[in-house]
Order: C-alpha cells, then structure tokens, then sequence
C-alpha cells in the first residue's frame, strides 16, 4: 500500500488520517506479521511512544486492529482485514514462536466456532498455537 491508500483505510475506519497514524499503520501493514508496541516503536523512532501507544488504542476503537494475546504475556497488533467496520469477519490462529517470540497470522486457518452456553455472549476470540517457527527449526 501507498500513503493515499492507509489514509483511505483511515478514513474507511472513521479515523482522521495524520501523518503519524499513516506512519503506524504502514509499519503495522508492512511487516507482515502482527507486531508489539514496543516493535512498532523501534520501527518508527521519529514518531513518540506516547503517539503510537494512542494511535494503537485508537485503530483498536475503531476496529482497524486486531489486538491479539501473545500468548507471553504481551500484545501484538495486526491489520483487521474485515470488511466491515462494527463485525469481524477475519478471525484466524496465530502461530507463536517459544525460541524467537515473534507471532505470525496462519490466515488460512479460520477459528474454528464455539458454541457457548445459554447466558454466555462472545466479544473476540483467540486461538493461539506455539511451537517453534520454521527459521527457529532450521537452526
């Protein structure tokens, strides 16, 4: 994506589009893996901590992130690919590696349904696998 696209994704998402919320979810886009906060911050070191961990709350209000449990104890951070602002239709594992903690999206692997019991309403949902990622086999 280009810098008109991300503002077009923005704005799509009833966000204003400024140069550092361009600049955020352009690292985001192009990493190609959902990220930390503290990735994002050493990937855009022009842009505040203060700026990104806003930026990063505010895409997650308006449904342009997924914010996803690490499975360590942190969050990672994705671009939601749903066509839709208010439903999630891009629910899908993720892989974590236990030797380099870097988290990958196995897109094509949908989560698979939970029926709940009566009473219960489901907000999100997480499905995490850890292993040892195909770089961290090889050495």
């Amino acid at each position: 994506m280009i810098h008109e696209e991300y503002a077009s994704l923005l704005e799509h998402h009833g966000i204003r589009p400024t140069a550092n919320r361009i600049l955020v979810a352009g690292c985001i886009a192009g990493a190609g893996r959902p990220l930390s906060q503290s990735e994002v911050e050493r990937q855009l070191l022009t842009v505040d901590k203060s700026v990104v961990s806003r930026t990063l709350a505010l895409f997650r209000d308006h449904h342009l992130v997924h914010v996803i449990d690490d499975g360590v104890g942190g969050a990672r951070y994705e671009l939601c690919h749903s066509h839709s602002y208010g439903t999630d239709d891009d629910l899908h594992v993720h892989f974590v590696c236990e030797h380099c903690e870097r988290t990958f999206c196995l897109e094509a692997i949908p989560i698979p349904p939970v029926v709940l019991p009566p009473g219960f309403e489901a907000s999100s949902a997480n499905f995490i696998v850890k292993g040892l990622c195909p770089q961290c086999l090889r050495n």
